[in-house]
């Protein structure tokens, strides 16, 4: 009978053991949570994975999965279907959801001025934006292509209607290579680094050199719920993340290694090559208000906004990540 008893209590101990927290999480267990990238993984998201290997996630109680976007991922829409808790969005894209309704905030910035440029080779004819006019250029057929070439070439001078686009996909280097293109759009941290390293002379034009302001390309972003609902969690996201990237600045060998750690499949020499050109823009400090009106501006004058965004909404300028 004794026997019976001490049974009995040890498995009503350890259901209530279970039962703590409504989870079953153990007290202090760490916090689930997952960001989806913008893209597969490279070296402009170093810091989050220094952040991920440094420990400085789990120092702030989170577990993080990272997740690489699929071909069908939006990005947008799995945060506001509650199935991600943060993502990695392009600035355009985090403006095209909150014009649409979707209730999402800006919390940091991840690279701190724009990425687009357009291409141009040393030996061709075009010496500067301007001479694009009566010239070709390979776009990708994205709306920002557009707005880039319109924005280069007007603020240089020329006439954007006089330009020649052409349609080339995603092959930036490739066009330029065999000549099939008189200039391309691309991203200074990609496919110029990849067309230096096969030996392919080039003009780089930045975008924020001519016509745009120095906004930031990439954005940590959660919803308005998630924010609401769980400040801690969002702070302690923002604080690793820019402890990682503050890593990465100071410490960008041992980042890279991180990086690849984590994805087998990159290439050391690739992603140290784009590593060096992005430190520089990879410093982890917070929102510029003013800077986030101009590029507002811009970015509708250029149509890639219907109108101006209400940047003290979309994005958290006082909170966690402002």
């Amino acid at each position: 009978m004794d026997r019976a008893v001490a049974l009995l209590a040890a498995a009503l101990l350890l259901a209530g053991l279970a039962g703590c927290g409504g989870s079953g999480a153990e007290p202090g267990a760490p916090k689930g949570a997952t960001v989806v990238l913008d893209f597969t993984p490279n070296a402009v998201h170093s810091g989050i994975y220094a952040a991920q290997a440094e420990g400085f996630y789990k120092d702030a109680g989170i577990d993080l999965q990272v997740q690489a976007p699929g071909e069908s991922t939006d990005a947008p829409k799995l945060l506001a279907a509650g199935r991600a808790d943060f993502a990695i969005l392009d600035i355009t894209d985090l403006g095209i959801a909150a014009e649409k309704g979707l209730e999402l905030v800006g919390l940091m910035p991840i690279v701190q001025r724009p990425l687009a440029a357009i291409l141009a080779r040393k030996d061709g004819p075009v010496k500067r934006p301007r001479d694009l006019d009566g010239h070709t250029i390979g776009v990708t057929g994205l709306p920002s292509d557009a707005a880039v070439v319109d924005s280069e070439v007007r603020a240089d001078g020329g006439n954007p209607a006089g330009v020649d686009e052409i349609t080339i996909g995603f092959n930036a280097v490739a066009s330029l290579a065999a000549g099939k293109v008189d200039a391309a759009t691309g991203f200074w941290n990609a496919e110029a680094v990849e067309a230096e390293r096969q030996g392919i002379p080039l003009r780089v034009f930045k975008v924020d050199e001519f016509g745009a302001p120095p906004y930031p390309e990439l954005v940590l972003t959660t919803t308005r719920k998630e924010l609401e609902a769980e400040p801690e969690l969002v702070e302690g996201m923002v604080e690793a993340t820019r402890r990682g990237y503050a890593f990465t600045e100071s410490h960008p060998q041992k980042a890279l290694d991180d990086l690849l750690a984590a994805d087998k499949g990159l290439e050391r020499a690739d992603q140290a090559a784009q590593l060096k050109v992005l430190l520089p823009a990879l410093r982890p400090t917070p929102f510029n208000e003013s800077v986030l009106r101009e590029w507002s501006a811009w970015a509708s004058s250029h149509g890639l906004l219907p109108e101006p965004l209400e940047v003290r909404s979309a994005f958290d300028l006082a909170g966690a990540g402002g």
